[in-house]
């Protein structure tokens, strides 16, 4: 496994995280504390099953804070931005009360279509607005789901597009990209040490069903959706490594 180190400190214009609730998004911040001199964040509600990671955002937010009062000091302010839209017009496991499971096409049926795109074209309305160049977000091409909007093609993509639309010079950064999930908390615990892998496992929410009645080793979930068992598996390796 290789060894993360922290990066240099970058002033030019701060960072925008898309903040989910999640074990990746809240690893991303932590990412983006240790790098930027300012760094606000994002959530979006477009009527997602597991809308409970919305609430878990301030409190991970505020356990930051109070791990370090340098990333406490670089915390800004915090946006949600309602989506619902998005959420009207995906028949998916995600925003729907069905069972999750393959597709004809071959991607799960907890696809969003266009959700990523969607999120990283209103991060980047908004870091226009907040005069931030630099926006981050977990999209991962290692340990996914064959989401083609997690792919860096796409996001290298995206980023050209945004930046000839809006004539600015963003910065699209993906920390998680080519690692996996077991990779995904040794940074964790590189960035902040045990403290921050225990804040992301008893505050975080990654299940796709929204479960939070039962507490495993890496966190609450139902144990069974696909985001459960790539974060347990991810867990049980990083714990063996």
């Amino acid at each position: 496994m290789p060894a993360v180190t922290s990066g240099p400190i970058m002033a030019d214009g701060g960072a925008l995280v898309l903040f989910s609730g999640g074990q990746d998004s809240a690893t991303c911040l932590a990412w983006a504390l240790d790098r930027f001199e300012r760094v606000e964040t994002v959530g979006f509600d477009y009527g997602q099953r597991h809308r409970v990671e919305l609430a878990c955002r301030a409190t991970l937010r505020a356990g930051l804070g109070r791990m370090r009062p340098d990333w406490a000091a670089k915390l800004g302010d915090d946006h949600t931005i309602g989506l619902s839209a998005l959420g009207e017009v995906s028949n998916t496991a995600l925003t729907r009360d069905v069972a999750i499971e393959m597709t004809q096409g071959g991607l799960p049926n907890t696809f969003v279509p266009g959700r990523n795109i969607v999120f990283l074209t209103f991060a980047a309305a908004l870091a226009y607005r907040r005069g931030l160049r630099h926006i981050v977000g977990g999209m991962c091409e290692t340990d996914f789901s064959g989401y083609p909007d997690c792919r860096d093609d796409t996001i290298k993509a995206l980023q050209v597009a945004l930046n000839l639309g809006m004539d600015s010079r963003f910065v699209l950064h993906t920390p998680l990209m080519w690692i996996d999930k077991a990779q995904t908390w040794a940074l964790a615990r590189s960035l902040g040490g045990d403290a921050l892998v225990d804040l992301i496992v008893e505050d975080s929410h990654t299940c796709y069903l929204g479960t939070r009645e039962m507490r495993h080793p890496w966190g609450y979930g139902c144990g069974t959706c696909p985001a459960c068992l790539l974060r347990a598996e991810g867990f049980r390796r990083f714990k063996s490594a």
